[in-house]
């Protein structure tokens, strides 16, 4: 019987131990030195916050540490890499990009694109929404004007506008300028949009809330290197269709 009882001991033993490693092997153990959970507005570095809301942050630059900033900046080689396809190290573009990231040594311009991307699609459903609040943070000061006059004319008519961004096919920089710490770069998008304006009886007086339709946008973003405030504003914009 003793025996039988250890044999029965040391079976359920070793099965407890297979079971336990194979749990190990699929979910993994806790190091301390895990990931947190992705956050867009925080690629790859800590989570940069302001009074006044994030427009496009920035995040560390590559070569950041606890420690402080990097005194002698980004390397020609760093520079090179955070160029990539944006543009050539000698075109006239990539030398106005290459002194934006001597300025700001936090400056990605791939990071910086998928800032633009995320104030695109809040933008154009803030303005549809008719939300001032949310524009107010995403906007500079002659923009945010224009765009408050529109919407106020819409609301005196008594019209609803109503837009879905089907998705952004491309956004490229064309231009970059620092004049006087002040840094601009203009994004060209290319997005699918569906919009439609109704009136105060429903009907139809703008667009066709079955049509996806290209529209091309050419919008400025601008921010001053000297602030510690991370946030670009949207600062101009044009229409190329």
């Amino acid at each position: 019987m003793s025996e039988a009882f250890d044999i029965y001991t040391l079976l359920f033993l070793v099965l407890a131990v297979v079971i336990f490693i194979r749990l190990r092997s699929v979910l993994g153990r806790r190091t301390g030195n895990e990931r947190p959970p992705y956050d867009p507005y925080s690629s790859r570095e800590a989570k940069q916050t302001s009074s006044d809301g994030t427009v496009v942050a920035l995040p560390r630059g590559r070569n950041a540490d606890t420690s402080g900033a990097d005194e002698a900046g980004p390397s020609a080689e760093d520079i090179q890499e955070r160029l990539g396809r944006f543009a050539k190290a000698d075109s006239p573009l990539g030398k106005s990009l290459t002194a934006l990231i001597k300025a700001d040594p936090d400056f990605d311009p791939a990071q910086f694109i998928d800032g633009a991307k995320m104030a695109y699609e809040m933008i154009v459903a803030a303005f549809a929404e008719g939300d001032e609040k949310t524009l107010n943070q995403l906007l500079g000061e002659d923009v945010l004007d224009g765009f408050s006059r529109a919407i106020a004319e819409r609301e005196g008519r008594g019209e609803t506008h109503h837009s879905t961004l089907v998705g952004i096919d491309k956004a490229d920089i064309i231009e970059a300028e620092l004049k006087n710490k002040q840094a601009y770069v203009t994004v060209k998008f290319v997005s699918e949009l569906i919009s439609v304006t109704r009136d105060a009886a429903g009907e139809i007086v703008d667009g066709d809330p079955k049509k996806v339709r290209e529209v091309t946008d050419i919008w400025t973003f601008a921010r001053d290197t000297a602030s510690r405030n991370p946030n670009w504003k949207l600062v101009a914009t044009e229409a190329a269709n």
